[in-house]
């Protein structure tokens, strides 16, 4: 698949999470098999460019090419400036936010708010895509209710103005991360426009993979949830796909050096106190389903530093390593799941707000 001028070797890819996928996620997601990763968004605003937290998400030292920058906001003057602004800086691939459900975003008029304002929407990606000489994307949701479906518009909209490829989230605003998908609109997206299309929502098996792709026909996969505490869902699907055959679950052995490589990049980009503190739910997803997880992520967040928090890792594996070479992950009741879908739309809707509000 072609994004611009850009190949990318796997048809699948890490959704743009803001407070999840930042440089040493997507990162450690490309190395276990996505092909493709989107930044978490940063605000167009100019005024918020120098704060901590914008700085991070604009720093690309060590990143593998292609560099995809979601930017957000509802000025077409600033998102264009925005675009420019993060090209200088690496970017390779604008991607503009017109999907995020978050309140604090929506009530900015920015991301999934955009979609109720089609005259707003092409003025934006036509001065985003006039303004750089990289590809732009755009990724978006089935539109802002049930009742204000407009995802085929937008694409067409999207399309003539010279977007180069279109992610679509299969819910609308309204429903956050909550009901069933809408892939037949997405599948409607895909027929209606001629440029890459990935599919985005509840892809959290190799088995729903293959299944969306099928019945989408969208060119790609983007996965954003799943991908949480199991990074190596992505080539996990990728031998599903290649092979038909379901991948083993990583050893001990494995999961405890990915883990730790994970956490020193981590500490390396947030570094010791900011680091510790934001590393507590990437261990808290990776230990959720895991025999003495939830020992691990009191221990996780107890920790003052980061050597206190990589021994409480490493204690953790040690009795992991006991039971048995790999990974055992255990069922979840139809509560737990239910109760972690509501507690990651939360979370989600939370973090969404991160980018405007830096």
């Amino acid at each position: 698949m072609l994004i611009g001028p850009y190949a990318i070797a796997s048809n699948l890819a890490v959704a743009p999470m803001a407070g999840v996928a930042d440089r040493p996620f997507r990162q450690l997601c490309r190395r276990l098999g996505a092909g493709y990763a989107v930044s978490e968004m940063v605000a167009s605003n100019p005024l918020l460019r120098g704060t901590g937290k914008s700085l991070r998400r604009t720093d690309h030292r060590g990143e593998s090419s292609p560099i995809a920058v979601q930017i957000a906001g509802a000025d077409p003057a600033q998102m264009a400036d925005a675009a420019a602004y993060n090209v200088a800086r690496g970017a390779e691939i604008i991607d503009i936010n017109m999907g995020c459900p978050a309140k604090k975003v929506c009530n900015v008029a920015a991301g999934s708010a955009l979609l109720r304002d089609e005259t707003l929407v092409a003025a934006i990606v036509r001065a985003v895509v006039a303004a750089v000489d990289v590809p732009v994307t755009l990724k978006i949701r089935t539109g802002w209710s049930p009742d204000e479906r407009n995802a085929l518009a937008i694409a067409r909209i999207a399309e003539d103005a010279g977007i180069a490829a279109l992610a679509v989230h299969g819910r609308t605003r309204a429903c956050g991360f909550v009901g069933p998908v809408e892939y037949e609109t997405i599948r409607a997206v895909k027929a209606t426009v001629s440029i890459p299309v990935f599919a985005n929502g509840d892809i959290a098996t190799p088995a729903d993979a293959q299944a969306v792709l099928a019945r989408t026909g969208a060119d790609a996969l983007m996965i954003g949830r799943a991908a949480q505490g199991r990074p190596w869902i992505f080539r996990e699907i990728r031998h599903y796909l290649d092979c038909g055959v379901l991948l083993p679950p990583p050893t001990v052995a494995e999961a405890r050096a990915l883990i730790l490589e994970h956490l020193d990049d981590h500490y390396a980009l947030y570094g010791d106190e900011v680091g510790v503190r934001v590393a507590r739910k990437h261990l808290g997803w990776y230990t959720r389903d895991l025999r003495g997880g939830p020992r691990l992520r009191q221990e996780a967040n107890a920790a003052q530093t980061t050597a206190e928090q990589v021994a409480a890792v490493q204690r953790f594996f040690d009795t992991l390593a006991e039971d048995g070479e790999r990974l055992d992950y255990r069922p979840a009741t139809a509560a737990v799941v239910d109760a972690r879908a509501s507690f990651g739309s939360r979370q989600e809707s939370l973090r969404g707000g991160e980018a405007l509000a830096a």
